[in-house]
Parts: C-alpha cells; sequence; structure tokens
C-alpha cells in the first residue's frame, strides 16, 4: 500500500520547485475574500512561492554582453517541473476542523453499520459478518442508528441476541454517545439490574433490568471490558483512514480526542514517511494531555504535520441519543434534559489547568444548557487568562438566540458541522419542537455575529467528504433536495464563506493560520485538482464534486482510480 503511494508522486526531488499552469485557481486570501488566479509556484520546500494571474511565462534571458574576460549572466533558474492542469480548478486543500482520525479507521476495518436502513437489515449484516470472522471473541461495530431505521425507540439486548448470541457484542451509535450490547457483552462486563449509572451517563432500562442500551458515561460500564485494539490494528487503521481522507480533498485534521495511543500511531506513521494528512492534534482529557504533551503544546512536527495543541472536553452527548443538556424538556421525552457530563466547578478547574499551559481549550457542547454553560466558563476564565486562546465551541448545535452574540466577546470560535443540519433537521424538530430551533445549526448568525466560524465533519459520525458540508451550508438541504427551500434558510452562507469555514477558517481555529490552508505566498502547497468549478456550481452540482489529485507539501499524494 506504502508503495502504491509512493507511485503516485512526480519523479522529483523530496521538495523541488514548480509550477502548476493552465488552473482554475480559486482560494481565500487573508481577508477570507475569493482569489483567482492561473498558476501556482511552488518554491524548493513545498512552499507556495507565488499565484500568478494568467499563464506562467518562462523567465526572460535578455543579458547584456559582458565586458571583455567577464563570463556571461546565468540564465534564470525555471522551476524544476510544470504541469498544465489544461483548465481544471484548483483549490486549496480542505481541512476538517472537526474529525476523529482513527475513529473513521477503525470504522473501516470493523462492521459498519451506517448503510443499514432497518433494525432487519442490521440484524442481517451483523450475522453475515459474525460468520464470515469466525473465531472472534468478541464482535466490535459501529454505525447504527434507530432513527435511520425509523424505530422510534432504542434497539434492545434481545434483538442483538437473536443476530449473535453466543459471544459478546459490543456497537457504538453512529454519533459515539451510545452503545448497543447483546446480553453476552453485558454479562461479560458484569452489568446487572442493580449496576447504577455513573454521573453523566444512562442505562436504558426494561423490566428493571438493563435493555442494551447505554449512553454517555455508561458506555464506559461495557467498554472497559471490550479488548483494544493491537497497535498493528491502529497502524492499519490509520493508513486507510488516510486514503479515505485524501480521496475526497481533505488534507487537514483537527483530531478531536486523541488519545496516547493514537498519538503513537500517528508518531508511528510519520516516523515511516507515511503521514500525509496534517493532524491537529486535541487530547482527549487532561490525562492524554499530560501524556502526550507534558508542559506545554508541543511543536509542528515532520515538516507542519503533527501538532498536539489541545484538550478535547465533552460537556455533554447528543441528540440522537437525548443526552445533549438542554434548557427545558425534550419535546418527545418528558422529565429528561439531557446529560451534562462534568460538573461546572471540574469544568472550570480543566479549562484552568490547560490553559495555564498554554494548551487550547475545545469543548463539546450540543445542547443549549451546555453552550450556555460553556460560554460562561469561557467569560470566566477570560479575565484570567487572556491573550489569543481561541476558545472552540465544538458543534454549537442548539444555542439560546440570546447567547448568539456572546460567541464574539472572547474570540470564541464556533466549529460546525453543515452535515449535522441535513442529517437532523427532522430529529431536532421532535427533540426539540420548532418553537426551540431559533438558535439552531446558526452558521449565518454566528457570521453576522463576527465570530469565526469553522466548519468539519465529525467523521465517522458522518462521512469525511467536505463537498457536502459546502452544498449544505448553501443550502440548507440533504442529498434529496429536502425540505424545499432548505431548513431555516436564513442561516444559509454563501459559497465564499463555506469554502473560508473548510479553509482559513479550519486553519485558524487550529493555530496553523500561518502552516496551511489558503495558499498564501510561504504556507505549505496543499491544494487539489477537481472536477469541476466549484464557484459557479448548483450546491446539487457541488455535492457530486470529484477530487482528480491531491498535493501536500508540493507533492501529488493521490490520484482519482489510481
Amino acid at each position: 500500500m506504502l508503495a502504491a503511494i509512493a507511485a503516485l508522486a512526480l519523479p522529483m526531488p523530496a521538495h523541488a520547485s514548480g509550477v502548476i499552469d493552465n488552473v482554475n485557481g480559486i482560494a481565500i486570501g487573508p481577508d477570507g475574500k475569493i482569489v483567482h488566479f492561473g498558476a501556482l509556484m511552488i518554491d524548493d520546500e513545498g512552499k507556495v512561492e507565488k499565484l500568478i494571474q494568467g499563464r506562467y511565462q518562462e523567465p526572460e534571458y535578455k543579458p547584456k554582453k559582458p565586458k571583455r574576460g567577464q563570463p556571461w549572466p546565468e540564465r534564470p533558474k525555471g522551476p524544476s517541473f510544470k504541469l498544465d492542469a489544461g483548465g481544471k480548478t484548483l483549490i486549496p486543500g480542505l481541512i476538517d476542523a472537526h474529525g476523529h482520525v482513527m475513529g473513521l479507521g477503525l470504522s473501516l476495518i470493523t462492521l459498519d453499520l451506517s448503510d443499514t436502513k432497518s433494525l432487519a437489515e442490521a440484524q442481517a449484516k451483523i450475522r453475515a459478518y459474525a460468520q464470515e470472522n469466525t473465531g472472534r471473541k468478541w464482535i466490535i461495530g459501529t454505525g447504527w442508528n434507530q432513527e435511520t431505521w425509523g424505530l422510534g425507540r432504542f434497539p434492545t439486548a434481545a434483538e442483538l441476541d437473536a443476530a449473535v448470541g453466543d459471544i459478546p457484542v459490543w456497537l457504538e451509535r453512529v454519533d459515539g454517545h451510545a452503545g448497543w450490547a447483546n446480553s453476552a457483552a453485558i454479562r461479560a462486563a458484569g452489568v446487572s439490574a442493580t449496576t447504577k449509572a455513573p454521573a453523566g451517563g444512562r442505562i436504558e432500562m426494561a423490566a428493571g433490568k438493563p435493555a442494551g442500551v447505554f449512553v454517555d458515561k455508561a458506555m464506559d460500564l461495557i467498554q472497559k471490558v471490550v479488548p483494544a485494539p493491537a497497535p498493528k490494528d491502529r497502524d492499519n487503521a490509520l493508513e486507510k483512514a488516510q486514503r479515505a481522507l485524501l480521496a475526497v480533498g481533505i488534507t487537514g485534521i483537527a483530531d478531536m480526542g486523541t488519545s496516547i495511543e493514537d498519538w503513537q500511531a500517528f508518531r508511528r506513521s510519520a516516523d515511516r514517511g507515511a503521514l500525509r494528512v496534517r493532524i491537529m492534534s486535541y487530547a482527549y482529557g487532561l490525562d492524554n494531555m499530560v501524556l502526550i504533551a507534558g508542559p506545554e503544546p508541543t511543536p509542528w512536527l515532520y515538516d507542519d504535520h503533527l501538532r498536539m495543541g489541545g484538550i478535547k472536553l465533552l460537556l455533554d452527548g447528543a441528540l440522537g441519543s437525548r443526552g445533549a443538556w438542554l434548557k427545558a424538556d425534550y419535546s418527545d421525552a418528558p422529565g429528561q434534559r439531557g446529560l451534562p457530563m462534568i460538573p461546572s466547578t471540574q469544568l472550570r478547574n480543566i479549562m484552568s489547568r490547560a490553559a495555564m499551559d498554554n494548551f487550547q481549550v475545545a469543548v463539546h457542547a450540543i445542547g443549549d444548557a451546555a453552550n450556555g454553560e460553556i460560554l460562561d466558563a469561557i467569560q470566566e476564565m477570560s479575565d484570567t487568562y487572556s491573550g489569543d486562546r481561541r476558545w472552540r465551541v465544538e458543534h454549537a448545535q442548539i444555542i439560546d438566540p440570546t447567547d448568539l452574540p456572546r460567541f464574539a466577546r472572547y474570540g470564541t470560535i464556533a466549529s460546525m458541522q453543515p452535515v449535522h443540519e441535513t442529517s437532523d433537521w427532522r430529529m431536532a424538530t421532535a427533540r426539540l419542537g420548532e418553537a426551540r430551533l431559533k438558535g439552531a445549526y446558526a452558521w449565518k448568525a454566528m457570521l453576522d455575529n463576527h465570530v469565526p466560524l469553522a466548519f468539519g465533519s465529525d467523521v465517522p459520525v458522518e462521512s469525511p467528504n467536505p463537498f457536502p458540508g459546502i452544498a449544505a451550508a448553501m443550502s440548507r438541504q440533504d442529498a434529496r433536495g429536502e425540505p424545499a427551500g432548505g431548513w431555516m434558510p436564513e442561516q444559509k452562507v454563501s459559497f465564499e464563506a463555506a469554502l473560508d469555514g473548510f479553509t482559513r477558517q479550519a486553519a485558524f481555529a487550529g493555530f496553523a493560520e500561518k502552516k496551511f490552508g489558503s495558499l498564501v505566498p510561504g504556507q505549505r502547497a496543499d491544494f487539489l485538482l477537481i472536477d469541476r468549478n466549484i464557484e459557479t456550481a448548483s450546491p446539487t452540482d457541488i455535492r457530486g464534486t470529484q477530487v482528480l489529485e491531491t498535493w501536500i507539501n508540493g507533492k501529488r499524494v493521490y490520484v482519482k482510480g489510481q
């Protein structure tokens, strides 16, 4: 596999000056505005030398005749290589501001239920997977979604037993905020009718005993006995994740929730020269932050391919599992308001501990109560920790409209995922009712309030493909064009803002704007050649964009079909 990747590189030194000529170049300037160009010059360090209006012209050689005895001036040195792109559209490499690299990779080597449309289809796929993988002590997978199945409830252990009952099975929900266990897994974990759910978690019960689904912190009850992936499995998963990301044009990603095992896999890959995607790493909690980075954020490593710069905290759960922390009851579950996962004082203590060592703080907050709580905490922290902190709120999905202006006060970044809106709008309406959704998935309101808006996918919760994300940001419609006119269409953003969110702003959100993201001279030459002009295409057409080539550091690392 690595040999195949190496074969994609042009025949040139590790770093060589070059020019990509005859392109329909579209980039984002330092001011967030569209920049057009016809050729891209790359220096011998793999960085952008300059963007050229029109076609590239070879340096002229018109020397004056030297004085007697003096040599003729040397001919100006041109680029080491030149590629005529035939008028194809060139855009900056796209950056996913919120994803889970190892989660994506592991989903590609374990059972994936994300394509199942019903409980029966899921059961059949689980049964077939078990038959094809005999001898395993556990069956592990991801991707189920009771909403997609039209089930109207969580699945049960008995229904999982009907597919596989002789060995433990543990399957995480698509959002990673709930897990589905069969009876063998529940027994292996020692969970019974008397087991209490930990704070921040919920055990779904039926007839006085665990029904099979464990929400948020309650997942730990089962996960503590699930076999961890071996290092070789992580290495394989990382390589598959990179190939999947490069194929859709992702050249950089913020890894939200890096464990020490993940970090070690990143380093092993980079040591082999196999880490192509740039990773802005956020440690999963304080323990991993200290284990990985120690007393301060790491420097950029491996030619700006890897850095641990921050910490990721989970303040609440997700809407799909009713773990998102709300100010009022769920409309479809009276008495439930979700699960605050970090007590108020502890949240501030962790944020302070990270900030005093200059780590960036990124906090998952989906419900309006969770978003209000993190904004309160940021306000308190900002009195002590001044300067360019770039506090991040991850997801920021359901916000009390009165809280929207508060995001801008301390430079807080809204790290949001457009595809979540197109996946969730029906469910969000059922969970909260229309009257409570005035601040939901409010991208345009963020921009109107001068909030830095970084876009991502939350892969593997959603596909890593950023082009449906750009289309969703512009249209607020799903792949079927629903709902007509877009859901809450006043929150649509322009193509320029959508591309900015997946490039310059995503880099800014990770303190990487001087390294990559905009094709500004001096930045890394990370870019894509794609099959259409997405600036003039409709959102529907943008969804179908195909990446023809992916370049990182001025080197070609992916070619479609190879």
